[in-house]
This record gives C-alpha cells, structure tokens and sequence, in this order.
C-alpha cells in the first residue's frame, strides 16, 4: 500500500476500533436494515435463493434469515476495516479454533492442502486468525480493476501475510502447485457461480448450475487433501474458525472429466451442508444459480 491508502486504511481501522462492540454490531445492523429493507437491493434475488435452497421454509422464516444474512454480512465490512489491527490478543479473546487435528493429520501428509470454504461468517477475518496462528495461507481470488481500491482491499487482507492467487493469471496454475509442494494452503472459495471455461455443470441444493473446478483439478493433480475449512459468529460476535475432517471423494471411472465432475459434486454437497448449517450466515445476495450454458 501506498502511504495514502495506508492512511485510509488506519484510519478506517481506529476508527471502529475505538467504537464499543455493541456499536459496532448496530453499524452493521443499520447498514444490512438499510440494504435489505429501504434500498431492497437484490431482494428479490435473496428471497428467490432461500426458495430454491429451503422450500418448505415458511415466508417469515425466510425474511427472518434474509434479514440476519444482511447484518451479518454488512458487519463483516465492520470487521474487515479493523484488521490491521487484530494481532494476537484479539486472536485469543475473539476467536476460537475447533477441529485443528484435523489441519494437523493433513499437514502430515506433506502434499500441501487445498482448503474448501465459503462465504459463511467472515472468512477475511478467519483467514487472518490462521496466518496470526503461524499458518501459510494462499488465497485464490479476484482482484479489482481499480489499483487505488485493489491495493486498499487487499493490502488490509494482507496485513498479517496471507497471500493472493489471481484465479485466471497467467502463473495461477504455477503458484497452486509451488504452494503445495512447500507444504502450505491454499483456499479455494467454491461457493459462487462460476460458466465456462472455468465452470462445469453441477448442482446445488438440487437444481442446475456452474460451479467452479479448479478444486477437483488440483486435487487429482497433487493428490493434497482437501478440507472444509469455514468460520461463523456466535452471539458473543466471537469468529469461530473450524476444520472440518478431509473430504475423500472414491471416482467410479478413470474417466478424467467424469471425475472432476464427481469431485465437484461432492464439494457442493459440502458446502450445502454448511450453508445449511449456518443459512443466517451465507452470502444469499450472490446469484448462485444462474443458466450454466456453454458456448
């Protein structure tokens, strides 16, 4: 970052961090309240995604977690201003780790690991929890066109020294595998429509759509594990970041595009069992289920 985006940034982050907790919280609230029910940006598409995941979910109910998804979601921008300033006691009064064995039993295979998430809870602030605690992190993500707005956005990701992957670069493919063969992790964030060429037909909470298969390619090709890595918020706003076992996906033919098909499958199946585990937490504004068409 340059010295003006740096003062930006700073600025942002003491900005919250002065505020009390509860003020915090009620930023957010207010900002997802304004989206959801003044401005109704995308409501319709929240509603119609709830639908389609949930349809026995009663209407109230529906409201009722479109609602929470927006306040946790504009708060998520709350917390995401005050990462430079989470360091190590923030980690442990605000953070709490669950299933790290299971990080450990993959790191032992020393093939690197390939982590799958989501956009559940906060994963920008999870993602810093695991590089404060010594963990090499490589995150796979688009950037901005705007350099003022891309340096500001992942200067403030990068404070603590997780890495970015451009998902279409021209030297992606090269610095997935270099991270793997140094034995560290790399996240892929499968839970966004993704059409050709980089998307395959797929689909989730059983109807048809793209996911991305970038994440089956890599796992057939470093044979590193994969593991469901995601966050959430409790009550408290404390992040809770957990590792979830290994997903082993058996494929049924040698097939090579059959089996990253297969593969891709069982990811989304992950994710939907997340996603229904915490649907007050997900990213339901995205259009997740978009015609998948090739051309």
């Amino acid at each position: 970052m340059n010295i003006w985006t740096k003062l930006l940034a700073y600025s942002l982050a003491l900005f919250f961090k002065l505020m009390p907790s509860k003020l915090r919280w009620g930023v957010g609230a207010f900002l997802g309240w304004l989206w959801f029910d003044v401005l109704q940006f995308r409501r319709w598409t929240i509603l119609k995604n709830l639908t389609i995941a949930f349809p026995e979910m009663p209407n109230k109910e529906k409201y009722a977690v479109a609602r929470e998804s927006m306040k946790q979601l504009c708060y998520n921008f709350v917390e995401i201003c005050m990462l430079p300033f989470m360091d190590q006691k923030y980690m442990d009064e605000n953070c709490v780790f669950h299933g790290f064995e299971n990080y450990e039993k993959a790191l032992s295979k020393n093939k690197g690991i390939l982590m799958l998430s989501l956009h559940i809870g906060n994963g920008d602030v999870g993602v810093n929890m695991l590089s404060l605690k010594g963990l090499k992190i490589h995150i796979i993500s688009k950037k901005f066109k705007n350099k003022f707005f891309n340096d500001l956005w992942f200067g403030i990701r990068e404070k603590n020294g997780a890495k970015f992957i451009d998902p279409h670069g021209t030297k992606s493919a090269f610095d997935i595998l270099k991270a793997c063969k140094a034995k560290e992790s790399v996240v892929f964030v499968i839970d966004q429509f993704m059409g050709p060429p980089y998307g395959i037909a797929s689909t989730f909470f059983g109807k048809k759509t793209g996911t991305a298969y970038g994440l089956a390619l890599f796992s057939m090709k470093t044979g590193a594990p994969v593991l469901p890595v995601y966050t959430y918020r409790d009550k408290n706003l404390k992040i809770h970041v957990v590792f979830e076992p290994e997903i082993e996906v058996q494929s049924s033919s040698e097939d090579r595009d059959l089996q990253i098909s297969q593969r891709t499958q069982r990811y989304n199946e992950k994710v939907e069992e997340l996603v229904t585990r915490h649907p007050d937490q997900w990213m339901w504004v995205h259009r997740r289920w978009k015609v998948f068409r090739w051309t």
